[in-house]
């Protein structure tokens, strides 16, 4: 499988954008949520894909631009379905699967069948967690930051806080997250970035 280089997938954001601040929300986003995902190479006790991981980071995020309208605004009453449309965006680009699975597998701590089917989600009924080491890291490194105005990172405990309106299951999930990859140094990034920890 060729892995597309950070030029190559820096160039699709670009391309897929509808507009400058859509391109700055999402394609910086991917950018740090990569950051994020390279601090936990470090130490890993399973053999990780490191290239892998970069670019299913810095794509995973790609369906967003599909839900702006001609306007140029996101449309946020049906933001869980930017995964599902990632998805298809790479598969309709030539990429492998492995590639666009990324996009359709980092949402929440996986989206369960079960899920789709209690929240009446407006997705394809499917499972929708991450089935690699890659995916789960790359899923994992995207919950510590967000894209919201203005943009922040989000600590473990803040996360942690929040995830369990989804369910308790959620919680349970997360938190085995949080014991196999430990916590990012978010407050280095914080620095550099100008943005808060909330």
């Amino acid at each position: 499988m060729q892995i597309p280089t950070d030029r190559e997938i820096e160039t699709l954001h670009r391309d897929h954008a509808p507009t400058r601040e859509a391109f700055e929300a999402v394609y910086y986003h991917c950018d740090l949520v990569c950051q994020i995902a390279e601090e936990f190479f470090v130490g890993l006790v399973v053999y990780l894909d490191t290239d892998l991981v970069r670019a299913g980071a810095l794509l995973h995020d790609v369906g967003v631009y599909r839900l702006y309208n001609s306007a140029g605004e996101l449309d946020t009453t049906d933001y869980v379905r930017h995964g599902v449309l990632g998805h298809e965006l790479l598969r309709d680009l030539g990429f492998p699967e492995e590639i666009c699975r990324f996009a359709s597998r980092h949402t929440g701590v996986g989206i369960t069948r079960d899920d789709v089917l209690r929240q009446s989600l407006p997705i394809p009924v499917d499972d929708y967690i991450p089935g690699s080491p890659e995916e789960e890291l790359v899923m994992y490194a995207d919950k510590f930051h967000s894209k919201r105005t203005p943009p922040v990172f989000v600590s473990g405990d803040s996360y942690a806080a929040g995830v369990g309106r989804w369910g308790a299951d959620k919680v349970v999930a997360f938190d085995a997250l949080r014991r196999r990859y430990g916590e990012p140094d978010l407050e280095s990034l914080s620095d550099i970035t100008g943005q808060a920890v909330i």
